[in-house]
């Protein structure tokens, strides 16, 4: 019988909410899931986690701020959930004037771009690059005309590219 009760009061407090878990010094998440299953009402949730932020906030004497907010509805074996982020401000700050809840993004792209374009070179390099190419047109058009033999040629432009 005792082990029934253990395991009684294991199974209700397992299904129980997480608390508002402090995040920073004045920033708070809130996490619900909704059993309801199809009975279950999504924006019910929603609007007690949101309410139950701003009532923690008024023990403070201050007022929640939305900073973001991540719902997922329910589909087959998975709950409706609802993350809210908010912070606890004085009802004299800024921020508490006009606030609005943005959603957070899925996905995040960071950019990391490794190469230049040719426009960034110095121009000193830029100047080289040129003369280079000049200079190897040149000695191309003295092979064609047959001025300087293919050999020449070829040991002309290893010097010239450094190989």
């Amino acid at each position: 019988m005792k082990y029934f009760v253990c395991l009684l009061a294991l199974a209700i407090t397992g299904c129980v909410n997480p608390q508002i878990v402090q995040m920073s010094p004045d920033t708070y998440m809130l996490t619900r899931e909704d059993h309801g299953g199809v009975f279950g009402n999504p924006s019910r949730m929603k609007a007690d986690v949101i309410a139950e932020a701003s009532a923690f906030a008024m023990k403070q004497g201050k007022v929640a701020i939305p900073l973001s907010s991540n719902a997922t509805p329910a589909y087959p074996l998975h709950f409706a959930t609802f993350e809210y982020q908010f912070r606890v401000v004085d009802p004299n700050d800024p921020e508490a004037q006009r606030t609005s809840l943005e959603p957070r993004a899925n996905i995040v792209v960071e950019r990391r771009d490794t190469t230049r374009p040719a426009a960034q070179l110095s121009p000193e390099k830029n100047k080289l690059n040129d003369d280079l190419y000049n200079d190897l047109v040149k000695l191309d058009d003295l092979r064609k005309k047959k001025i300087i033999t293919t050999a020449e040629f070829e040991a002309r432009k290893k010097k010239m590219l450094g190989d």
